[in-house]
């Protein structure tokens, strides 16, 4: 098999193209010939030895794909060769064939394409899962996402949508914005690339307030962090919610009185532990998510697709910040 491996710590150019052995198919596993793999950013964090997970080298980055099933390991139940799935595998995923725990892969509906797939339950799983479970999201509420026009803040509008909230997309062009509105965004914000000084910051708090009625907003999704964190917690609404989802600008310094004044919360999303931890939510969720693709509610939109041996331009392109929606690697 190929695999696109990180040998050393370093950015997606420290990244090489190598023929490896095709994995065997151990107890409760199974080998899954990868047709496509979502990009993702913990992808751009993981080659870096900057991710809570750091693998032994030589390894894949690539923590979504999706692909045919080759080969079952002993014990494997309700699983076959031949069928057509997505796992979520944490890494290994940038290669041909990938050995996966059966309990992390999920059967896909026949119409669903491979790289649709590969780009579904990372960025739809952490949102839906931050919208319904952590924020209990309610039909017409208002919900400010920022970082909107990426993976997880594009699911997160058509999630939004979908719950009956008002969306607005905060994000940094006017093409980001315009993207943002064609997948249903009522309304957008251009914040301003550097958000440290205070009465930028200010500006932006009351654009958001302007813009959810002069109230402030009943939701905060933050997939920015850094300095656009605290304006937007100083626009939220009385008994808002602040989603604490990632952080590719900087991990932010919130001063806790806000939370008092406003009576607010700040609530943690992290959906991978959600998935291990509450098994039985996420398989509801799975539910949740499949039929709303099934209706036409939600569709990852792909902007971009690498080959496998072009991967590394995959993982700059989403470092530069430059992604609409999503990216993916195709497999030869």
């Amino acid at each position: 098999m190929k695999a696109m491996l990180s040998k050393e710590v370093g950015g997606p150019e420290t990244l090489v193209l190598e023929e490896m052995p095709t994995p065997e198919a151990k107890k409760g596993h199974v080998v899954i010939r990868v047709h496509a793999a979502g990009v993702n950013f913990p992808d751009t964090l993981i080659i870096r030895d900057m991710y809570q997970m750091k693998p032994p080298r030589p390894f894949a980055p690539g923590g979504e794909i999706a692909g045919e099933i080759e080969a079952v390991g002993e014990g494997v139940k309700g699983l076959s060769v031949g069928d057509r799935v997505l796992g979520m595998v944490g890494f290994g995923g940038f290669a041909t064939h990938v050995a996966a725990e059966a309990s992390r892969v999920i059967k896909i509906p026949d119409a669903m394409p491979y790289d649709e797939a590969a780009c579904f339950i990372l960025t739809y799983g952490t949102s839906h899962h931050a919208l319904k479970d952590r924020a209990n999201i309610q039909p017409g509420e208002s919900l400010l996402i920022l970082g909107a026009a990426g993976g997880v803040g594009a699911a997160a509008i058509e999630l939004g949508k979908a719950a009956g909230a008002k969306v607005i997309a905060a994000v940094s062009s006017e093409e980001k914005a315009q993207f943002c509105r064609d997948l249903g965004a009522d309304e957008t914000i251009i914040y301003s690339c550097d958000m440290s000084d205070r009465a930028v910051q200010k500006e932006f708090s009351n654009e958001i307030k302007k813009l959810s009625g002069g109230e402030g907003v009943d939701v905060v999704y933050d997939a920015v962090g850094g300095d656009y964190a605290e304006p937007a917690v100083r626009a939220l609404a009385w008994k808002g919610r602040f989603l604490v989802v990632g952080f590719p600008a900087g991990i932010p310094k919130i001063p806790l009185n806000l939370t008092l004044l406003k009576g607010c919360q700040i609530v943690g999303v992290f959906w991978g532990a959600h998935t291990l931890r509450e098994p039985a939510m996420h398989a509801e969720n799975l539910g949740d998510l499949f039929r709303m693709y099934g209706e036409g509610k939600v569709k990852p939109r792909i902007s971009a697709s690498y080959p496998l041996a072009q991967a590394g331009d995959a993982l700059k392109l989403l470092s530069d910040r430059k992604v609409l929606g999503k990216v993916v690697v195709t497999m030869p």
